[in-house]
């Protein structure tokens, strides 16, 4: 076809039909056997190589294109999270003003990331395959020309072979023929040199273009890497921050006269039992109080009027110092049941003497527990075989 905006003059219009027709009959002839056809097996393969080239680069640039993209959606997803963490985080929390700039850096990291895939291996695949088309062209031009230089080789062979001689119509098809082989020569040679070299520059193409990606990736997951890492560290001591708030109202409800039926603190690894229930009227805790100064009564009673076999002199509560255990504080009453949880623990019901001694250990105290040992273990026994752990709030210190 004339290519647009060229002016065609009639007869290089009539020359050009004519061409269509001669190549159109001559690989009719030659596609029912009745002319041969110049083959040429490396060139063939040549060719292979080209088609498969092209379509193995054509998949790389698409999927890298793909990747990109996605690239691309990542950082937009990664700036709309950070954003909502900037946008939660609290003023007067832990690193405020740290975790503003790590947004800002995640943001530009992802842009530098994304820029440089689009302007380095997708250029290089971009340029790589825009040789192709060129190439293409003219390999269509040398299989258009090997059938005129086919088509002008039988026309002067049959000219030779007539029985009536016309040495102007040889002179000519032979001239014709001298013609069409040079072409055919010409752009065969070219792409005779220029496709093994095409074939082979593919190697250098993928070696770049996948040093370039993996490169850019591991420069960005290092430096992502390190903004993840002191964000992770922000995110540490703000939980501590929480936990020291949160150990401090502990402490304060720990304190006498806070709510006993509040839940003690949940630092250790076994929670206490659930929180007793509440009185539901002003005559249950009268008589909550009226049971637990009657039983206090009874209990001062037996132990002044029953003295022991030791004849021990007696003293408030049924015990003299020298039968306190080691480390003793102070006594407390049980005043709701608890129910141990963990084997260092104290199984309590209500009403139950409990005799508070410190640890041996003052570290492995959590707040809202206390040590001690049942007064009724220790005035049967005299050891501490028996003592572990209780919530300070289900008792009443004595």
């Amino acid at each position: 076809m004339a290519e647009i905006g060229k002016v065609v003059s009639p007869g290089k219009l009539a020359s050009n039909v004519q061409k269509r027709i001669t190549r159109a009959q001559e690989k009719v002839m030659q596609k029912l056997g009745k002319a041969d056809e110049t083959k040429d097996m490396a060139f063939e393969e040549v060719v292979a190589n080209f088609n498969k080239q092209l379509a193995d680069g054509t998949k790389l640039q698409r999927d890298l294109k793909a990747y990109v993209v996605a690239v691309n959606t990542m950082h937009e997803c990664s700036k709309r999270l950070h954003d909502c963490l900037a946008d939660i985080y609290d003023p007067e929390w832990f690193g405020k003003e740290e975790v503003d700039s790590l947004v800002e850096d995640t943001d530009i990291l992802w842009q530098d990331f994304h820029q440089k895939l689009a302007d380095n291996p997708v250029i290089s695949m971009d340029t790589y395959l825009a040789q192709f088309p060129d190439i293409k062209a003219r390999m269509a031009k040398r299989e258009r020309k090997l059938v005129d230089f086919d088509s002008a080789r039988h026309h002067f062979a049959s000219i030779q072979k007539a029985k009536k001689k016309d040495e102007a119509k040889i002179a000519k098809a032979e001239e014709d023929l001298g013609r069409a082989q040079k072409v055919f020569e010409e752009i065969n040679y070219e792409l005779q040199e220029e496709l093994p070299t095409l074939w082979n520059s593919r190697v250098g193409l993928y070696v770049n273009t996948f040093q370039s990606v993996a490169g850019l990736e591991e420069k960005f997951h290092r430096d992502m890497g390190k903004l993840n890492q002191n964000l992770s560290d922000i995110m540490t001591k703000l939980d501590e921050q929480r936990q020291v708030n949160e150990d401090a109202t502990n402490h304060s409800l720990s304190e006498p006269g806070t709510d006993i039926n509040k839940s003690p603190p949940k630092s250790r690894d076994a929670p206490p039992a659930p929180r007793p229930p509440r009185p539901t009227s002003c005559q249950e805790v009268k008589q909550d109080v009226n049971t637990i100064v009657l039983e206090e009564t009874v209990v001062a009673d037996i132990n002044i009027t029953t003295p022991s076999q030791n004849e021990t002199p007696t003293v408030t509560n049924g015990s003299s110092d020298a039968e306190l255990p080691p480390s003793f504080l102070y006594k407390v009453k049980v005043v709701h049941d608890y129910g141990a949880t963990d084997k260092d623990e104290l199984d309590l019901k209500a009403g139950d003497i409990v005799y508070v001694i410190d640890f041996a250990n003052p570290d492995e105290q959590d707040d809202g527990w206390l040590m001690g040992v049942k007064e009724s273990h220790w005035l049967q026994n005299k050891n501490l075989l028996a003592k572990g752990v209780f919530p300070e709030n289900f008792t009443q210190k004595l």
